[in-house]
């Protein structure tokens, strides 16, 4: 019986490795899919924000959730909604953005204290966390390597001083730093690619 409790260690940390790699996989392919298809992308987003409005409508009626939970679910898609409203520019020190990871941290601890305190499923648990707090900022946070792919625009501090610089704030940038540019930091560190042959 010993073997066999630390086979099953052994077996766990190897499924666990398992959904970590399939975890990265799908988040490079959804990052290169965002990056490709940027308006599809912003639909869907909005979509999803409509759709988690629309849950928050049906508990108003069919369940028994805390106004606070849910009028704190409503502010947060309100954020979301305003930072949708540069996509796929998202800066992180605006309003709308700020706004947004303090109601989802402020929705997670009122879940969390409604959850402990009363007895529900596991899976309905789980579906609302989902839904409501997770599907929505996830999308988002994919969603941060789009703007590398935008075209140049106009420097906003150029453009006060009155320059029409087009290029200057595209080239001053630099390096990208999105999620797609950190899962190929990962991929070429990791897995070197190697040279192919000429013949």
């Amino acid at each position: 019986m010993t073997f066999l409790y630390i086979l099953s260690w052994v077996s766990l940390v190897l499924q666990v490795c398992f959904v970590t790699i399939s975890i990265a996989a799908g988040l490079y392919y959804l990052a290169e899919l965002v990056e490709e298809y940027i308006t599809v992308a912003r639909r869907a987003i909005l979509l999803m924000i409509i759709s988690t409005t629309i849950v928050y409508i049906m508990f108003i009626f069919f369940d028994d959730l805390p106004w606070k939970m849910v009028l704190c679910g409503f502010a947060a898609q309100v954020f979301h909604f305003s930072i949708m409203r540069n996509f796929p520019t998202i800066r992180f020190l605006s309003v709308p953005f700020i706004g947004a990871v303090i109601f989802l941290i402020i929705n997670h601890l009122l879940a969390f204290q409604y959850f402990t305190s009363y007895y529900f499923p596991f899976t309905q648990v789980l579906a609302y966390f989902t839904i409501c707090l997770w599907i929505v900022p996830f999308a988002l946070f994919v969603s941060l390597n789009a703007n590398d792919n935008v075209l140049p625009t106009v420097n906003e501090n150029s453009y006060l001083r009155g320059d029409q610089d087009v290029v200057t704030h595209y080239f001053a940038r630099g390096k990208k730093q999105g999620l797609l540019s950190l899962f190929n930091y990962v991929k070429d560190s990791i897995f070197p690619s190697r040279n192919k042959k000429s013949f």
